[in-house]
């Protein structure tokens, strides 16, 4: 039965079926010999290449399903290699056969926390989707004189250079000054969504720290840099959309 590339290799554990399109968009993905089209569609028996490198393909029902929550630090990045040399998160995960780790979505440089990675291409594909409306809760300290009309603003909605963008709650944490915390939360994967959101009222973010993916939050006792695998209860609301 043939599926679109996207989708087999995103099941292959290449990359989120997202990832794979753009890949595709780029010309870096040929099925037997002829370079593939968004919409094409493959088996498993076909030969495929990316970057011009043959891929070997698994069937999905044969590999087991993990989800690994990894406690991102600052000075990392989400890329698997940087031109600049810089740290990975892949760098601290354990070794997979025939498949390797995917992102459920981005941190950026300078951002720390909560940071999901799977092993299953397509349910990383579900767990990023706009449609799944996955709650993500942020600890945000800022700089700055932050109004309650700020507030009200961030919260019903800013245009941003890529649409318009919101918190769908924002709760005051305390602090003071320089060490002022709030605790805001997103249902969107936008690129920076919540320093953007903050920026537009003339705040600086001085940290940023993702406390909350879904019904998993950033357990207390690991540490910065380790990680550890959801099982059992742990991942009841992924296995909802597997």
């Amino acid at each position: 039965m043939s599926e679109k590339i996207q989708k087999v290799l995103a099941n292959a554990g290449l990359g989120s079926r997202r990832q794979i399109e753009t890949w595709i968009a780029d010309g870096r993905v040929s099925v037997n010999g002829k370079e593939a089209k968004l919409g094409d569609r493959m088996t498993d028996e076909d030969r495929v290449r990316v970057d011009n490198q043959e891929v070997k393909l698994l069937r999905s029902t044969a590999k087991k399903t993990r989800i690994l929550l990894y406690h991102k630090p600052e000075g990392e990045i989400c890329s698997r290699h940087d031109p600049e040399g810089r740290p990975t998160v892949f760098d601290h995960l354990p070794l997979l056969r025939n498949s390797r780790w995917i992102t459920v979505g981005r941190l950026d440089f300078n951002t720390s926390g909560v940071l999901l990675l799977t092993n299953d291409g397509e349910l990383a594909n579900k767990l990023m989707h706009p449609s799944s409306e996955i709650e993500r809760e942020y600890a945000v300290r800022v700089k700055g004189q932050v109004s309650p009309m700020m507030l009200k603003e961030m919260k019903k909605g800013v245009q941003l250079e890529d649409g318009i963008g919101h918190f769908e709650t924002i709760e005051d944490a305390g602090g003071e000054g320089s060490n002022h915390w709030y605790h805001v939360i997103v249902k969107q994967g936008r690129n920076r969504l919540v320093r953007r959101l903050w920026e537009s009222q003339d705040v600086v973010v001085s940290r940023l720290i993702r406390i909350r993916f879904g019904d998993i939050t950033l357990p207390r006792q690991l540490r910065r840099g380790k990680w550890e695998e959801l099982l059992g209860e742990e991942r009841m609301f992924i296995n909802d959309l597997l």
